[in-house]
């Protein structure tokens, strides 16, 4: 009687948790959420298929790192990533990358990175790096961004330089 009793609570409890987990019933759980996040309909997509909304190279989900997405044409093929440092990671791979691209903060909207102010080193939380990067197409907003946080504000050429002396480490 008290194992039938042990497997009803149980069946409760995996019910409950479910029901938790889809938001019927009961309460959704809060996660708490990251600078670098947008909603699932913020995010700019821009590989097909069922993987398309996971970082090609190390499999994080892009809306929740989407403020550090970066975008490529890498062998002919679109692909996008969570960050520069999984960028730089196809490009050391020795692949052909071109038409790189990277969400502007202010509209996240992708711009192509030799139009981007990138603030690197601010107090926002980094993306696969212990230096964040976030980009900007307008450098006053870039400017005003490093006011606010800290960090300083460069170009894809300087951000990229600083992301290969992080990936070294």
């Amino acid at each position: 009687m008290k194992i039938k009793r042990l497997l009803a609570l149980s069946l409760m409890a995996l019910l409950f948790v479910g029901c938790a987990e889809n938001g019927q019933g009961a309460k959704k759980k809060m996660m708490k959420s990251r600078y670098q996040s947008v909603k699932m309909d913020q995010a700019q997509l821009l590989m097909k298929g069922k993987n398309r909304t996971s970082c090609t190279v190390c499999g994080m989900k892009l809306p929740m790192f989407y403020k550090t997405s970066h975008a490529a044409k890498v062998d002919g093929h679109q692909e996008q990533f969570c960050s520069i440092h999984c960028l730089l990671n196809t490009i050391n791979q020795g692949k052909k990358v071109t038409d790189m691209q990277v969400v502007d903060n202010e509209t996240l909207k992708f711009i192509p990175v030799n139009q981007a102010w990138y603030v690197v080193k601010s107090n926002k939380p980094a993306t696969m790096s212990r230096v964040s990067k976030y980009a900007f197409k307008d450098r006053a907003k870039a400017e005003a961004f490093a006011k606010k946080f800290g960090g300083e504000v460069m170009n894809f050429e300087g951000a990229l330089a600083v992301a290969k002396e992080d990936f070294k480490k």
